[in-house]
């Protein structure tokens, strides 16, 4: 079990399970279950593989250093009707550009007012979290289809493959590709 700890997996109660994909879940215990015994390497790296899915899925706000909508008024930041709609609003727009304009709309707050209250609230800024929402959705859909990268960068509102690459290396330190290659399970 000391193998998993390289790649945490904390489940939150609040867990948004709906996303998960349970056919990839169950087939990456099956194989590990059938290699435990005569190749337990195989078998840690297919438990590695689970506790990545459900790290990605589990998304524990405090475990990743944000915060979350159910998490508590922070002095100067939005209230938790704010920030619903404003993460309601970025998890279903994550394929078209995203506007502070809107969400400071949304929030009822001028643009400038919103982006330090956001910050406040969620430890980053607007930018900075759609960004890695976006990344988040570019990892599930590495793991769970067989598209392309630049059909993947499309679908996560990024300009072209370039710029999915860019900031996949920036923000996970290897490529997509190399990332994908390394968990994606052989069919």
């Amino acid at each position: 079990m000391h193998a998993l700890m390289d790649t945490p997996a904390t489940i939150s109660a609040k867990a948004d399970w709906s996303r998960f994909p349970l056919p990839l879940a169950a087939k990456l215990v099956a194989e590990a279950d059938e290699a435990l015994p005569p190749d337990a390497v195989s078998a840690r790296a297919s438990l590695r593989q689970l506790a990545h899915l459900f790290d990605l899925c589990a998304k524990p706000a405090r475990a990743m250093g944000t915060a979350g909508p159910d998490v508590g008024i922070a002095r100067g930041g939005l209230a938790s009707w704010q920030l619903r709609r404003v993460f309601a609003h970025i998890e279903n727009n994550l394929a078209q550009t995203i506007h502070i304009e809107t969400l400071a709309q949304l929030s009822r707050l001028s643009d400038g007012h919103f982006c330090r209250a956001f910050k406040a609230s969620v430890g980053e800024t607007p930018h900075g979290y759609i960004t890695r929402k976006r990344l988040e959705e570019a990892k599930m859909m590495m793991l769970t289809t067989s598209v392309t990268l630049s059909q993947i960068a499309c679908a996560c509102g990024m300009t072209d493959q370039a710029h999915l690459s860019r900031l996949f290396r920036q923000y996970v330190g290897e490529t997509p590709l190399v990332w994908r290659r390394t968990w994606q399970v052989a069919a």
